[in-house]
């Protein structure tokens, strides 16, 4: 008899439980979204190549921007008088004091691009007369440099040379004109200047590629000079600067040929042995060319010219207008940017994993 009246008591345990299973799974299922929510890449949100949305947009905290702005207040101190800032030697590394070290061009591009960031330019912002001494200090630097150097300066084995390559100052120099040459229209003089000598700094990073189209004169991470170099030249492009296009293109070859996209496999040897730094490289320099074949393939499936299942293929290609060369070009960039970006971004989250477990030992 007590089993019998045992059993009432579990079957209602039982209903109860289903009961409150089924009410939970309703009630968690999820809301079709009121509309598409798009894949992105956190990579190359960093990097500038894709726009974050606006829904994800935040205002900073207060103490991100307390810090920004001690950052800020230090470069401003830290300024050299002659408009430069410097990070000092490699093999004197123990020298804290920024200005008790030489200045070089690198550095200063690096720190005046950060300024420039913040909200200041040549004519208004907290930091403009900082801005406007590092712009002399670069013009002067460019405007001194003999014709058939690679670089700007006759500094070697400073700290950022060491670690990216011993003709960075060039290439950060010609980023950061290309940066600031916007901000150069209240005066057609030194605007005319400015686009002087981004034309002498793209004539120096061109001369300086190797036949593989790298950058010479690698650095710890020597992946990374000719990836700041690739970019420099489409900036530059960008600001109606004298680029030769066949230069860029094999700057462009030498970075998505560092990933096979076949295999997933990358070539560190040039990276310091950090897969990421090969990989960003490989993503950075087939973006453009992808965003290309994604923008043509999604016009030729719009007026019906490709089905809308049609992947961006070689052979699809050279049905919407490329040529043939071309269009092996273009798929083959577009397959290592959409293979080479998960990598990155799979290897950023190792690093990040990486990160926390030191920090918690």
């Amino acid at each position: 008899m007590k089993t019998l009246k045992f059993i009432p008591i579990v079957l209602g345990a039982a209903t109860l439980a289903f009961s409150l299973v089924a009410f939970t799974l309703k009630v968690e299922k999820p809301e079709k979204p009121l509309r598409e929510i798009p894949k992105g890449c956190v990579f190359l949100t960093v990097m500038g190549e894709e726009r974050s949305d606006s829904s994800f947009m935040y205002k900073t905290p207060d103490g991100v921007t307390t810090s920004v702005n001690r950052g800020l207040t230090w470069l401003a101190k830290a300024q050299n008088n002659n408009g430069g800032w410097g990070a000092g030697s490699h093999s004197r590394q123990h020298i804290m004091d920024p200005h008790a070290v030489q200045t070089d061009p690198a550095t200063t591009s690096m720190v005046a691009m950060a300024i420039l960031r913040s909200g200041s330019t040549l004519t208004k912002g907290e930091y403009t007369a900082q801005l406007n001494k590092a712009l002399e200090y670069i013009l002067r630097a460019v405007e001194q440099s003999p014709a058939a150097t690679y670089n700007i300066t006759e500094l070697t084995g400073t700290q950022i040379q060491t670690k990216l390559g011993a003709n960075i100052d060039v290439v950060l120099a010609s980023q950061f004109l290309s940066n600031v040459i916007e901000h150069t229209q209240h005066d057609k003089a030194l605007q005319a200047r400015v686009k002087k000598n981004l034309n002498t700094c793209v004539a120096k990073i061109q001369r300086a590629q190797d036949r593989d189209g790298s950058m010479s004169g690698d650095g710890w991470a020597g992946v990374l000079q000719s990836s700041f170099a690739t970019t420099a030249l489409e900036a530059a492009q960008a600001n109606g600067a004298n680029v030769d296009e066949d230069g860029l293109r094999k700057s462009r070859e030498f970075q998505k040929n560092n990933y096979n996209a076949k295999t997933g496999e990358s070539k560190t040897d040039r990276g310091a042995g950090i897969v990421l730094y090969s990989v960003s490289g490989s993503t950075r320099a087939s973006a453009k060319e992808a965003r290309r074949v994604q923008e043509e393939m999604e016009r030729a499936k719009g007026t019906g010219r490709l089905a809308q299942s049609a992947p961006p293929s070689a052979e699809n290609l050279e049905k919407i207008g490329f040529s043939k060369d071309e269009a092996i070009r273009y798929a083959t960039a577009y397959e290592v940017y959409e293979s080479a970006k998960q990598t990155a971004q799979r290897e950023m989250c190792w690093m990040a994993l990486a990160t926390m477990a030191v920090k918690n030992l």
